[in-house]
């Protein structure tokens, strides 16, 4: 069954993960976990196949990870767009009316011409952070990566019951035996 939430990743969001950036590897996570169980999809602009080797500011990504960055972008999980004459015209207006760089805006306006409404769209680009609901109908939201990470006692292991504390005991599939823990 093909899911029905979407968040949009630019370059900045994907390179946080490849390069394994501190602080923002942490965010990603749970959108990938998402994603890879089937929860959810993340959509991306084409430019981003290119872009993410060598994003402004940050490390150029070596050749060494071509096979790898290649076959991740390839994962049914992400949905490329194409950037077509539309999306580049709407991206000249972003930039003329928003103040957002070009590549920024190519983003900004995929995720805007999209026949799927976001979640959110997915930066770590704090200057993208103040356009957050004051583009497109409905708003896009707009910011980190966000999911929270599922807390170990929401789901206990198959097998595993907790007792005080949260400690894990083994689960033997017969609770009347077990006498009642102190508070």
């Amino acid at each position: 069954m093909t899911s029905r939430r979407f968040r949009y990743w630019d370059s900045a969001a994907f390179l946080g993960w490849l390069n394994q950036e501190e602080g923002r590897c942490a965010l990603c996570e749970p959108v990938l976990d998402a994603a890879r169980r089937g929860d959810l999809r993340i959509v991306t602009s084409a430019l981003t196949i290119a872009e993410v080797l060598w994003l402004r500011g940050k490390a150029r990504l070596p050749r060494a990870m071509h096979s790898e960055i290649n076959k991740f972008f390839r994962h049914e999980w992400i949905l490329i767009r194409e950037v077509d004459r539309t999306i580049a015209e709407s991206a000249r207006e972003l930039v003329w009316t928003s103040g957002v760089r070009p590549q920024d805006a190519v983003h900004l306006a995929t995720a805007l011409a999209g026949d799927v409404s976001y979640e959110q769209f997915d930066t770590f680009d704090a200057d993208l952070y103040p356009l957050s609901e004051k583009l497109g109908d409905p708003p896009l939201k707009i910011g980190a990566p966000n999911l929270p990470q599922k807390l170990p006692l929401d789901a206990p292991e198959q097998g595993v019951t907790r007792g005080a504390g949260g400690a894990e005991q083994p689960d033997d599939g017969n609770e009347t035996k077990r006498k009642p823990e102190p508070p």
